[in-house]
């Protein structure tokens, strides 16, 4: 998420650049669309990742354990200085 974040503003100002540099060149730049050549026939099917669902859980896994560790260690940490004790009160009430 953060990459495509990143990405964006860097693609635009990549592109202003380009149109910046095209024009004080004289140099006419096409735009061509990504889904069909110029003669109007589609282009191949991109290739697929084949492990892409096992990538995604190897990335998503680790991070859910971490972040809940993370979180566990902080909320002790609070505690044991007594920085923020949860109310008994707040779990009885049924």
């Amino acid at each position: 998420m953060s990459v495509s974040r990143l990405a964006y503003p860097l693609n635009v100002a990549l592109h202003k650049f380009a149109q910046q540099t095209a024009c004080s060149n004289n140099i006419v730049r096409r735009r061509m669309s990504g889904v069909t050549f110029r003669s109007g026939a589609f282009k191949p099917k991109p290739s697929e990742m084949p492990f892409g669902l096992l990538a995604i859980f190897c990335a998503v896994i680790p991070g859910l354990f971490v972040g809940a560790t993370i979180s566990k260690n902080v909320a002790n940490f609070l505690e044991e200085n007594d920085l923020f004790v949860p109310a008994d009160d707040d779990d009885d009430e049924d």
